[in-house]
């Protein structure tokens, strides 16, 4: 196959992620014979300083001609001014709109070597395999109105949280969907005891598990799915919810985890690339962690996983995608960590361990992969 991957690396330790996950790719390729043409492009805080704008034209376009798009992470303490007329942010929210990526898959597997990190007792996770599935480009931060200004000599501020019945009815479609190939389960997540927009959504899920007998239907309030993330998570199989709520949840599940560092993201929609399938787009769930960034210390695990995503759903490479991921279970297991989870490995040595686990026998090309990262 010959695949184009655009890469956003954006802020802080978004850059360190990309170029390690570009060096796995390129093992990748070369185990397996493919060819990844990869170009950087820039987003974010960084794009701002350079272009003066959070999403410049040229990398738009770029993404929308790509088989699919890679991205590290946004935004900074220097771009955090709250009145300013750009944010990085912005350029994260523009491209998810624009590249239609109206699902937000986040899957939730502890590995084994890992429970001790996690905030919970190991007998309340080591039995989690959860995908959360998020709406991704309607609700409270795409609603219009959404303004602030004076009024009676005081300042006000309105956010408006809207959805369609034809917004919620193609997310649920697509998390039943999941779940039919994992467990049969779907819990989706909502405040229909106060909000209209969850009202509505409530009702169209009801409706849309009609049509999937076979699948058991849970409905929970999101302060009592907060709740039991914590108190029973191996009971979920696959999470369904809307944008804020699934912000916010993920970010909660991640500890199951042991760390954000650890965790992966697909953003999957109706466009599709030049071989037929979803043009996604794929990042780890964590921020630009400024404070670590260019220190060496970042986890890479995150976004090489978004990467092993990105080989199933964007190009339909299976077998590379499972060779992947159990490159990084075994470099896990070898207890080659990084600090975020308690180890000592920096992120060049952790990426160096993937790729030596990605096969018994390497090419020239693939061993030269495993000793410098791009």
């Amino acid at each position: 196959m010959k695949a184009t991957i655009v890469c956003l690396p954006g802020d802080g330790i978004g850059p360190e992620v990309v170029r390690a996950t570009q060096s796995v790719l390129e093992a990748v390729a070369d185990a397996f014979g493919h060819t990844f043409e990869m170009e950087d492009y820039p987003i974010g805080g960084i794009a701002i300083d350079q272009f003066q704008s959070p999403l410049p034209d040229f990398t738009l376009q770029a993404c929308q001609n790509a088989d699919a798009v890679l991205l590290g992470a946004v935004g900074g303490p220097q771009w955090d001014d709250p009145d300013a007329p750009l944010r990085p942010e912005q350029g994260l929210l523009k491209i998810r709109k624009e590249l239609g990526v109206y699902a937000n898959l986040r899957p939730v597997k502890p590995h084994p070597r890992l429970l001790h990190t996690s905030p919970l007792k190991p007998e309340k996770i080591a039995n989690v395999d959860l995908i959360f599935v998020r709406e991704l480009t309607s609700g409270v931060y795409f609603g219009q109105p959404k303004r602030r200004w004076m009024e009676a000599g005081e300042e006000r501020a309105v956010d408006t949280m809207t959805y369609t019945e034809s917004e919620v009815r193609r997310i649920a479609h697509l998390a039943f969907q999941l779940a039919r190939q994992r467990r049969r389960k779907v819990t989706s997540i909502d405040k229909a005891n106060v909000l209209e927009t969850s009202r509505l959504w409530r009702k169209v899920v009801t409706e849309v598990a009609r049509e999937y007998p076979d699948v058991t239907l849970e409905h929970l309030l999101v302060d009592a799915a907060a709740m039991y993330l914590i108190q029973r998570p191996s009971s979920f199989d696959i999470l369904v919810t809307e944008n804020m709520f699934g912000d916010i949840l993920t970010d909660e599940a991640s500890m199951l985890a042991g760390s954000m560092g650890n965790m992966p993201s697909a953003s999957l929609g109706e466009q599709q690339n030049r071989h037929g399938r979803p043009r996604g787009l794929y990042e780890p769930i964590h921020g630009s962690a400024p404070d670590i960034a260019g220190k060496g210390m970042a986890n890479p695990v995150g976004t090489i996983l978004s990467a092993a995503l990105m080989l199933r759903h964007s190009l339909g490479l299976e077998e590379e995608a499972q060779t992947l991921e159990r490159a990084v279970e075994e470099t896990l297991s070898l207890g080659i960590l990084t600090p975020d989870l308690g180890g000592s490995a920096n992120t060049e040595a952790m990426t160096r361990a993937i790729i030596e686990q990605l096969a018994p026998s390497r090419s020239p090309a693939w061993d030269q992969a495993a000793q410098t990262i791009r």
